[in-house]
């Protein structure tokens, strides 16, 4: 009998059963299928704007990294024509279950809008793929929920796109704050600021009215997938991030990134209690989704975050840490500590940033040796699930509250709360 360490990835792939929820995979037998220097196949579902950032970084890397793209898969048919040129793969479909039907792709990059990402994701896992998916991971937190669920049965590497998480920054100032460089801590604060022209957040006013009519090779209920049926769109299309059907708007297409960040310097998991305000203030054009916002998390360790987000506005806030003893402030370089006084304590030089191209790398080293990815399925769900909190929160009127029992957000005022720390 062969040696388990010297079956080949091909021969374990046309082995192996057809659906992979049967199996469980780990980074440790993904290394022995693919082997130190094997080829890496990709697979790309979406071909639109963001899809194609991706496929630069996969084209530019590809010699360097041994990776193959074999095929793209978007619902124009023009956009997966496109894409399949642009990076040398063999097909383009416009069903993205024919990339999950070829044995021989490793793992698939999801890069369509968030209303998808759910679907694709469980379909992927069950066909024995590994994932890129973008952020944020689901759409909602019952189908983070259920993709956690997945992921676990299969072991399969999920690695979700907050490729700010491929700076060491924030793992290097968790270490930090476990070594009690800053006392306790109390508070953080971070921001995502724009200032958009005249047409306002998530507009493409040099796009849209030339789509009046759906082009002929583009099919509009794959698009919609599961939410409700409508004629074509073009802003629904191309502005998908300002409607609710698709998107959570400023708070799960920018926040994500910079709540994930505290999280993981913070070592928090999902919120006590959200508040999430800002409104439709400065562009009121049929959007259902807020134009500024913000958002003010309490987690049970004892600390806030706020986070500021406003679209009309540029001019920023610090982003930094505080704690009882020194306050940590990030900045381009990395970051350093400061006592009351202003006295530097500490200071890191990061390594890595925020670079999708290295998020790739970050998983194809999973692949190939176990190495552990920067953002798992577990620090996704814990992005969803405050995010979500927030913008339920301003909808409603209420703050929201995570209900740790029942693993769902509730209304704030229906659970008996402490306004305690929890020991962890």
């Amino acid at each position: 009998m062969q040696n388990e360490n010297n079956v080949s990835r091909r021969s374990f792939i046309k082995t192996s059963t057809a659906v992979a929820a049967a199996t469980t995979f780990t980074a440790k037998s993904y290394a022995r299928v693919l082997g130190a220097n094997d080829r890496i196949r990709i697979g790309f579902i979406g071909a639109g704007g963001m899809a194609n950032s991706h496929m630069n970084k996969i084209v530019a890397m590809q010699e360097k990294q041994n990776l193959e793209t074999i095929a793209v898969a978007d619902c124009w048919e023009t956009r997966a024509k496109k894409g399949a040129e642009k990076t040398g793969a063999e097909f383009a479909f416009t069903d993205y279950r024919k990339v999950l039907d070829i044995k021989d792709i490793d793992y698939v990059t999801i890069a369509t809008p968030e209303h998808q990402h759910c679907k694709m994701t469980l379909d992927a896992l069950d066909h024995g793929k590994a994932i890129y998916c973008e952020k944020p991971m689901t759409h909602n937190i019952e189908e983070a929920q259920a993709v956690m669920k997945k992921q676990k049965e299969t072991g399969l590497p999920l690695q979700v796109g907050v490729q700010a998480m491929s700076d060491d920054s924030y793992m290097a100032a968790a270490k930090a704050i476990e070594e009690g460089e800053l006392g306790q801590v109390v508070q953080a604060q971070i921001e995502y600021v724009r200032r958009y022209n005249s047409q306002g957040p998530f507009r493409k006013p040099g796009i849209t009215p030339k789509y009046d009519n759906k082009p002929e090779d583009l099919n509009w209920n794959d698009w919609l997938g599961d939410t409700p049926k409508r004629e074509w769109d073009p802003h629904h299309y191309f502005e998908w991030r300002n409607y609710s059907q698709y998107s959570g708007g400023i708070c799960t297409d920018l926040f994500i990134h910079r709540i994930t960040r505290i999280m993981a310097a913070c070592n928090l998991l999902y919120p006590r209690r959200v508040v999430g305000m800002g409104g439709i203030w400065q562009w009121p054009d049929g959007r259902d989704l807020p134009d500024n916002f913000e958002m003010i998390c309490e987690y049970p360790r004892g600390m806030t975050v706020y986070v500021l987000g406003t679209m009309s506005n540029r001019v920023g806030i610090d982003h930094l840490i505080r704690g009882y003893r020194a306050t940590l402030y990030f900045n381009r370089q990395g970051w350093v500590i400061k006592d009351k006084d202003g006295k530097v304590l500490r200071e890191h030089k990061k390594s890595g940033a925020e670079d999708n191209g290295l998020h790739h790398i970050n998983l194809q080293n999973n692949l190939r040796n176990g190495e552990a990815l920067n953002c798992p399925v577990r620090l996704g769900m814990a992005g969803v699930v405050a995010v979500n909190m927030a913008n339920e929160s301003w909808r409603s009127g209420r703050m929201m509250a995570w209900d740790k029992e029942n693993e769902k957000m509730v209304s704030a005022d229906t659970l008996n709360l402490s306004h305690n720390p929890e020991k962890s």
